[in-house]
């Protein structure tokens, strides 16, 4: 049995606006209706894999728990990490936490946010590396390239690769990202894969690895484990022992300096969608290389992107050449192609600057739903809420703002102080300023309402929560 870890607190800058630090890449639905999280779980879930560990960042854990259930899967351990500190302390926690189960089974680090086109040669490729796992081997699991790409790291190969019979062989050394000549030289050479990130090794074997080349680690992360509390069906990762770990890769603190190490070739097509430049790759862009999405309209255009991420937003391409654009409510990239691995820079000028769109997602998710702000004045603010089915908000008060509820989709069951009442479509409700008020959805179906804010302080941080059913402070 093989345990999955899935990876999923990295942030994504390089496809803003899509993916923000708020709600990053792997949960948005990059290509077709599911998510890369979704995809990812889905793809190790079944046969010869146990239950799945996902290690994620507190703010992500009720998204994670939420696209695991829809779908279809239960999930297993959800490691929270006081912050992010890179793959190789993730990777030592869960080897830790799944020491105590089976301290020599099998565990799969994949991260979340990829691609896999054939996952059924992916699967082939895992059962494949899992022999040289039990025996010992850090296997990792290396792309046969169809490109000289210069956005990937590279695996070195004692000898040439059969992409027609892949079987695990010895690793040479990693190789950092080249440049464009070299690129070309190594694929050419039929001895270099690109390094995919993906890892399967038993939990002794791994832990072991730490134990010899990265011992700085073991103690903090040891503790951060062992004081772990449980919330809520998650566990929390110790926050003062965490704050004393490295932020450091896997690559870098274990697997560059291990001699036990073993890739399998998987020539079945992969990308971390790392840019939009893969974006459009993967879109399946037509004969003129033109790639839409959403409401999007291309005319004389070639090798270009268009996507709308909003129904009421058309995006019109006229005379395009090698461009990108992708439109949110809230913002608008347009680039050349050329320049896609650079969208982080935008990123830190609009953070610079002070700007929210740089960091917050234009619909904000909650563990009972999501809202977004439709429209925003200096003493008010209209919004709209969605409520999961048998979910509710947090008992609270605003010390800033009074609201008014107006109910457009389902029943919602509101309670104003001491009173609880039923508030169905067309109806409304006045919640004054100071007074405790909650919404819940009693139903089977979401409920939607529009809330209008009046006030001299609109801001998140105006709740005082006298209860909450997801423990948030």
């Amino acid at each position: 049995m093989i345990t999955p870890v899935l990876l999923s607190g990295g942030s994504g800058t390089r496809l803003w606006p899509l993916s923000r630090k708020s709600y990053p890449k792997q949960f948005v639905p990059l290509l077709g209706g599911e998510t890369l999280f979704q995809a990812a779980a889905r793809r190790l879930h079944g046969p010869g894999f146990g239950p799945s560990l996902v290690v994620t960042g507190s703010d992500f854990r009720f998204i994670v728990t939420e696209q695991l259930a829809g779908a279809g899967i239960d999930p297993g351990t959800i490691l929270l990490e006081p912050a992010g500190r890179n793959t190789a302390p993730a990777v030592l926690a869960a080897a830790l936490q799944l020491a105590e189960q089976d301290p020599d089974g099998l565990m799969l680090v994949a991260p979340s946010d990829h691609v896999m086109p054939d996952e059924a040669g992916f699967l082939a490729a895992v059962a494949e590396g899992a022999e040289a796992a039990r025996a010992g081997k850090l296997v990792t699991f290396g792309i046969a390239p169809d490109r000289a790409e210069t956005g990937y790291g590279y695996l070195e190969l004692a000898a040439p690769h059969d992409p027609a019979a892949p079987r695990a062989t010895d690793l040479v050394r990693f190789v950092e990202k080249p440049d464009a000549g070299r690129a070309a030289e190594m694929m050419a050479s039929g001895r270099h894969l690109w390094n995919a990130g993906l890892f399967l090794f038993s939990v002794r074997a791994i832990r072991e690895a730490f134990e010899a080349h990265a011992p700085a680690l073991c103690a903090p992360v040891s503790r951060a484990v062992a004081q772990a509390r449980p919330d809520l069906g998650f566990l929390r990762l110790d926050p003062e022992a965490w704050a004393e770990v490295e932020a450091i890769s896997l690559d870098y603190a274990v697997m560059e300096r291990a001699d036990n190490l073993a890739v399998v070739p998987f020539a079945g097509g992969w990308s971390d969608l790392g840019d939009w430049q893969a974006v459009w790759r993967e879109s399946a862009p037509d004969a003129q290389g033109v790639a839409t999405s959403g409401r999007a309209t291309a005319i004389d255009c070639s090798n270009t992107l268009l996507r709308s991420e909003d129904d009421g937003l058309e995006i019109v391409g006229l005379g395009l050449e090698n461009l990108l654009a992708v439109a949110m409510p809230d913002a608008v990239l347009v680039a050349h192609k050329d320049r896609a691995q650079d969208v982080k820079s935008a990123v830190a000028a609009l953070t610079a600057r002070g700007a929210r769109q740089a960091e917050a997602f234009p619909r904000e998710h909650r563990p009972w739903g999501w809202f977004e702000s439709l429209v925003r004045g200096e003493r008010f603010q209209v919004k709209r809420i969605v409520v999961h089915p048998g979910a509710a908000l947090s008992l609270q008060s605003h010390h800033h703002r009074a609201e008014h509820w107006i109910v457009v989709e389902g029943t919602a069951r509101v309670t104003l102080d001491e009173e609880v009442q039923l508030v169905s479509e067309n109806q409304s409700v006045y919640i004054p300023l100071g007074a405790r008020h909650r919404l819940e959805n009693p139903g089977k179906l979401p409920i939607a309402l529009i809330e209008v804010q009046t006030g001299g302080y609109l801001g998140e941080d105006d709740i005082v929560r006298f209860d909450d059913a997801y423990a948030r402070d």
